[in-house]
């Protein structure tokens, strides 16, 4: 996902859903797929992570598959 992608995503999860800066961030950090200082979140982990560590329920897990399916039409 572009930086751009990635942003409006993260919006969303802030703006719609109500997910916390903080949430995030510990996604985020356990999302990093390389040890390099410029090294992005991988977005996809991100999802997983916010799920496993029970930041999100299955209810908003789904609103975000729509979200970005009908956002970026992955069809």
């Amino acid at each position: 996902m572009t930086s751009t992608k990635y942003t409006r995503f993260i919006n969303f999860l802030q703006n719609e859903l109500s997910i916390s800066s903080a949430s995030i961030a510990i996604a985020e950090r356990s999302s990093i797929t390389s040890e390099l200082p410029c090294a992005q979140p991988d977005s996809n982990a991100l999802l997983m992570i916010l799920w496993q560590h029970g930041l999100v329920t299955l209810e908003q897990l789904d609103k975000i598959f729509d979200w970005l399916q009908n956002t970026y039409d992955f069809n």
